[in-house]
């Protein structure tokens, strides 16, 4: 087609020009994809890493008001620490939310060295009886679970900083006040969690910890692992409902909705950075626009030849629409395999890993930041062809 050909002699004939304008489109596509490839892999990283603990609701003692009502009842102190729930709470949700199973937690903070000369570090310790591990789902790339309170398991981040295998010996408290633990397993990485965060800590039997550092009958938490069938809303409402009558005794956290509440948010974070990206993009559009306008300027004589020897209206501004298109496809093509690129980079730097890369929502990134770089540039030479096809022969043939 001669307005086709047209179109790309132009586009040689001013090359610097025009490879500019495609510049600003290409930073454009790549400012818009690469951030919404950013946003997409890191929502796919946190579901990933708390899509396993979804069907859990934690119940922790009520801190609130200071020096109120502890969580059996009795007189609390005004640290948090200290506030516990009692056996018989326990027991209130263990009964209300069946069949779903309710798991009393001992957790503390401790000194402890590993080797003889070792320095000591400070690390969790969490006390679940050993038939309730198998309700946390912890895979052990290594050993095998605790049955003996002299045993312990250790979270992968944990044994990995402190050269930890399966045999080591754990010494508790300064100079080992509290004995020694034997390392019989370690706990697969779990990242973060909302029922216990095991990657940097030591999980024990709960009648060690109780025997050490706790009082009988007194959990720090405790983690309902919610049943197909049930909702984690409605467990939680059975809890509050159950516990909370006459006072605010206990805190309970779904999972479920907390998990919702961060996926909102990231969605919110993408959207608002791809908007930033957007403005780049707007600026290029109106590069697109300028340059168009000096394209027709530069060209009324020519026009006004080709309408006196009777080109239509149309398809003067089809050779217009033509570059536009030529600029917005090349520039919008680059910028999309460019944006691979930097988010190939950036979720490299920032998350650690490409894994979450080759996603379908990755491809949409790019699909959509392409499709709105053409789009700008149709839309911003519109005016300019329509400019031209309805410049009066006679004055353009005039101009000089």
């Amino acid at each position: 087609m001669i307005f086709w050909e047209i179109a790309k002699r132009n586009i040689r004939l001013h090359f610097l020009r025009s490879s500019l304008a495609m510049l600003g489109i290409v930073i454009g596509v790549v400012a818009i994809a690469s951030m919404g490839i950013l946003g997409n892999s890191m929502v796919a990283s946190v579901s990933e890493s708390l899509s396993s603990v979804g069907d859990s609701v934690i119940v922790t003692p009520y801190s609130g008001g200071g020096g109120g009502m502890g969580p059996s009842g009795g007189g609390g102190g005004s640290s948090s620490e200290n506030l516990k729930i009692s056996d018989q709470d326990y027991q209130q949700i263990k009964r209300a939310v069946a069949p779903s199973v309710a798991i009393p937690v001992l957790s503390t903070s401790q000194r402890m060295s590993v080797g003889v000369g070792s320095d000591d570090i400070v690390a969790t310790i969490y006390g679940v009886d050993p038939q309730d591990i198998k309700d946390f789902n912890m895979v052990l790339t290594s050993g095998d679970y605790s049955n003996g309170n002299s045993g312990c398991l250790v979270g992968s981040e944990f044994a990995k900083d402190n050269n930890i295998r399966v045999g080591s010996r754990i010494s508790i408290g300064s100079e080992g006040q509290y004995g020694t633990l034997r390392v019989t397993g370690i706990i697969e990485e779990r990242g973060m969690s909302f029922d216990l965060s095991t990657d940097n800590a030591v999980v024990a039997t709960r009648d060690w910890v109780e025997s050490n550092f706790g009082s009988k009958g007194e959990y720090n938490q405790v983690v309902v692992k919610v049943k197909s069938g049930q909702d984690t809303a409605e467990v939680k409402t059975i809890i509050e409902k159950q516990l909370n009558r006459r006072d605010k005794i206990v805190s309970v956290t779904d999972s479920k909705a907390t998990l919702a509440s961060i996926y909102e948010t990231f969605g919110t974070i993408t959207t608002f950075v791809t908007a930033i990206g957007g403005i780049s993009m707007v600026v290029a559009g109106v590069s697109i626009f300028n340059i168009m306008m000096m394209s027709v300027n530069e060209r009324i004589k020519e026009i006004g030849i080709m309408r006196s020897i009777g080109t239509q209206k149309k398809e003067v501004m089809s050779m217009f629409i033509y570059e536009a298109a030529i600029i917005g496809v090349i520039g919008s093509v680059v910028g999309g395999v460019l944006s691979v690129v930097a988010g190939y980079a950036i979720s490299a730097l920032m998350l650690g890993t490409t894994q979450y890369l080759w996603t379908i929502s990755s491809a949409i990134s790019v699909t959509e930041g392409v499709g709105f770089g053409i789009v700008i540039c149709l839309a911003c030479g519109v005016y300019p062809a329509w400019q031209a096809a309805n410049m009066n022969p006679i004055d353009a043939l005039r101009h000089e």
